[in-house]
């Protein structure tokens, strides 16, 4: 299988099913000296993690990373790091019923048809159980642009179900369940999620991630835009369907006088372009919203057809997110991190420097 992948002077292989024994990564390229911990990747994968709060899957698993290889005495070699989450909680008999059959809108069905093979056990590689190593991978890149670069990376939900939540704070977005950046709409939120879990459905979300203090200058103007390779990240997140880079597909609405940012000896005056210019960073905010699809695993009974071609329906038991999205939020951040990361060195290898901040 190919694809498993992703970078190239910061690469990361992720691996493992939602069913098997663990999932993993093995991150290639992070310089050396950094100091590196477990705890270091703890508060991440605890954002992300199933069973967090009750508006989420009931799965219950702990998370816990295991940094196998690439640091010694508490501070990275430079050698491939090895990090393995273990499973500890896959319940395999609720999905037998699914062994023969499709579940509409899920990978099922296009993945048994290109490989002949199948892991029904709630979707093995294509569930979003494997975005737990993209957070920890992540987490390394978050410390070290924190640290080397002074960028800093944040995510909310902009949208569930058609529920808009206006922005006040990144720091609401941090004391909410939902990760919703303004106070007061907890109880509508919950209620959504719990009227969806109760008629066995799901809905979809709007998920912005944004990078401050990103320097100007790191990109690439053809084929390794910044911004061509945070949509390719973007879109790799389990259940993606859309992104959107500034003004993203508002902008076809506006005239270019309204578009372009302007700009005066204090700065930009807007940020239509989100931070990102000719494929290479303006110094501004780097600024993405993703579209995530309702969950494909219902209760809820759908027509569908069987590995032999009849037609029958298929109801998904198990836990399963009402709205997906709620945890897509750390595994956007984690995405966005990662490309800046390799950005970053690649920036740093080709100029011997990684630029100054502006906007």
């Amino acid at each position: 299988m190919l694809g498993n992948s992703f970078g190239a002077a910061f690469c990361v292989a992720t691996f493992g099913e939602s069913h098997g024994p663990a999932v993993g990564c093995v991150v290639d390229g992070c310089p050396p000296g950094m100091e590196l911990a477990e705890e270091d990747l703890r508060r991440d994968l605890e954002r992300r993690r199933p069973g967090r709060t009750r508006h989420v899957t009931q799965r219950r698993e702990d998370d816990e990373a295991e940094i196998l290889s690439g640091v010694f005495e508490g501070r990275t070699t430079g050698a491939p790091i090895a990090i393995l989450i273990r499973n500890t909680d896959a319940r395999s008999r609720d999905y037998e019923e699914l062994r023969g059959k499709f579940r509409p809108g899920h990978a099922d069905y296009s993945w048994w048809k290109k490989y002949g093979i199948r892991d029904h056990r709630g979707g093995g590689r294509s569930s979003a159980r494997e975005t737990a190593a993209r957070v920890a991978a992540g987490a390394i890149a978050r410390k070290w642009l924190a640290e080397n670069a002074g960028v800093r990376i944040r995510g909310c939900l902009a949208r569930m179900g058609g529920i808009e939540l206006p922005f006040e704070s990144w720091e609401a977005a941090e004391r909410s369940a939902f990760f919703a950046p303004c106070a007061g709409m907890e109880e509508e939120l919950a209620a959504r999620v719990e009227a969806l879990r109760r008629d066995g459905d799901s809905c979809g979300a709007v998920v912005r991630a944004s990078a401050a203090g990103v320097p100007a200058g790191w990109g690439a103007p053809v084929f390794d835009r910044l911004d061509a390779d945070i949509a390719k990240a973007m879109m790799s997140i389990n259940a993606v369907k859309g992104v959107e880079v500034g003004a993203g597909f508002a902008a076809a609405e506006m005239a270019g006088s309204a578009h372009g940012d302007e700009m005066t000896r204090e700065g930009f005056l807007s940020n239509h372009a989100g931070g990102i210019l000719g494929g290479v960073s303006s110094g501004q905010d780097i600024e993405v919203k993703i579209a995530v699809k309702p969950t494909s695993s219902i209760r809820r009974e759908m027509r569908t057809v069987t590995t032999t071609g009849e037609e029958t329906t298929v109801s998904t038991l198990g836990r399963h997110d009402p709205c997906v999205g709620i945890r897509a939020v750390p595994v956007a951040e984690a995405m966005l991190a990662l490309v800046l990361m390799d950005h970053a060195l690649r920036q740093r290898g080709q100029c011997g420097e990684l630029g100054t901040g502006g906007g």
